[in-house]
């Protein structure tokens, strides 16, 4: 089930939203305060922000910017009553993906809502650099830091480590992997992305035994969460 943020200082039209949503069988987390809802987005696994631009604490737009800034690439709606062309430039330009002014049609911003999550499944973007916890990858130059010391991993273990990445907070099974990085091409069995696993475990995680960032997912596969 797919998980929607909403922050917005308005109770009316956050509940509003929340019921239209949840009828449509999303997850929904409410934040009525810039603060509250910038935190939220940076540790709760969140598939989409619909991000109100005039909050009582902080600026919509700061948000959106400093999502940005963090390395969260969550889509962002921007909800306004802001009708200026440049208000809707301003905001696509430091990173939002949609913009919705008020008035608006529920059904139509639940339409965008679809829009925007086909297009974040349908596209993962490219990563280079990429940071989590202590660790600092630079995939471009294929080097890898825990607190500034570089670690020995394969260019197998980046590529499977890139996957899991590009797909934070989802569910990959074993299959998917052989699928995706090895393409069944030489290693037709599913231990052998478990030997991987460990070993990527044991560079990255201070505990390879209790993994914080790389899981496992009891009869499903694995998960990278940042």
């Amino acid at each position: 089930m797919k998980k929607i943020l909403i922050i917005d200082d308005d109770v009316a039209i956050a509940k509003g939203l929340e019921d239209a949503l949840k009828a449509e069988h999303f997850e929904v987390e409410l934040a009525h305060t810039g603060e509250r809802g910038f935190t939220i987005a940076k540790r709760e696994n969140i598939d989409l922000v619909i991000l109100d631009l005039k909050l009582p604490d902080r600026n919509g737009e700061d948000i959106c910017r400093d999502l940005r800034r963090a390395g969260i690439q969550t889509p962002i709606m921007m909800l306004t009553s802001k009708k200026q062309e440049m208000d809707k430039v301003m905001g696509l330009e430091i990173g939002a993906d949609d913009y919705v002014t008020k008035p608006f049609s529920v059904k139509e911003l639940v339409a965008r809502v679809r829009a925007l999550l086909r297009r974040k499944s349908d596209i993962k973007a490219d990563v280079e650099e990429y940071s989590f916890g202590d660790i600092h990858i630079d995939f471009k130059k294929q080097q890898v830091f825990k607190k500034k010391k570089e670690l020995g991993l394969t260019v197998k273990e980046l590529e499977i480590l890139k996957y899991f990445i590009q797909h934070e907070g989802e569910v990959v099974s074993r299959d998917m992997l052989l699928n995706e990085v090895w393409g069944y091409e030489r290693f037709p069995t599913t231990r052998t992305v478990d030997n991987y696993i460990l070993s990527i475990r044991k560079h990255i995680e201070d505990d390879h035994s209790a993994p914080k960032h790389l899981l496992t997912v009891h009869t499903a596969g694995y998960k990278f969460v940042k």
